[in-house]
């Protein structure tokens, strides 16, 4: 993690991923994965440790990031039928045995990211998490209870966020594989490789949307 810098009614933002072939498409902006006031975090994979990384960010007594409106991304698994690697989930809100969190700014974020991304279909739902990889008839119950996608940081990541302060929120994910499209191996089939380019374009649309959030936050 590489903090970035911040001051009043300019905090900075944090962008959590879980993978190194995530933090990779996103670090390209600057060096050690920061550009002005945004810091790449790389979480490790799952809920736990999501929320460790995150409330060490977030709740240490270096004053950096302490403010930091928070954005988890990287890839997931579509829900739905229809969707193609590449496509782009962005929450309304995260679900996961814990509960539900709520996400800021969601129509600005998905206008961005359609700026952006112009080639990729976006969805806009509910985003749940899990602490396994989701498949089969799995997949089609969380789908079937009202989810568009699934991950396994994103609902941990915003939850540990909000715990520790009042901030904007937001998830964003690319889709890596779907009903139709299943992966063994991220990155080594073609809509790995679509997700990874869909995903290196996306650090734009989350600056401005970062820009365009009333500070200081409510």
């Amino acid at each position: 993690m590489t903090p970035g810098t911040g001051t009043p009614g300019h905090a900075p933002l944090l962008v959590a991923c879980a993978l190194g072939i995530e933090r990779l498409a996103l670090r390209g902006t600057g060096r050690g994965g920061a550009a002005g006031p945004v810091t790449v975090l790389r979480t490790g994979m799952g809920p736990l440790a999501a929320d460790r990384a995150v409330t060490r960010a977030l709740g240490g007594s270096a004053a950096a990031l302490r403010d930091a409106a928070v954005i988890a991304t990287g890839f997931c698994a579509g829900l739905a039928p229809g969707m193609h690697p590449g496509d782009l989930v962005v929450a309304d809100e995260t679900r996961d045995r814990e509960g539900r969190t709520e996400c800021s700014g969601v129509e600005l974020l998905a206008e961005e990211l359609a700026r952006v991304a112009p080639a990729s279909v976006i969805h806009t739902g509910p985003l749940v998490g899990s602490d396994h990889v989701v498949r089969g008839a799995e997949r089609a119950a969380l789908h079937a209870a009202g989810a568009l996608a699934v991950d396994m940081e994103s609902a941990a990541t915003l939850r540990s966020a909000v715990r520790l302060g009042s901030r904007p929120v937001a998830a964003v994910r690319v889709v890596v594989d779907a009903p139709e499209h299943e992966l063994v191996r991220i990155g080594t089939l073609r809509g790995g490789i679509s997700a990874f380019r869909v995903l290196r374009t996306v650090l734009p649309a989350f600056i401005e949307w970062h820009r365009s959030l009333l500070l200081p936050r409510r």
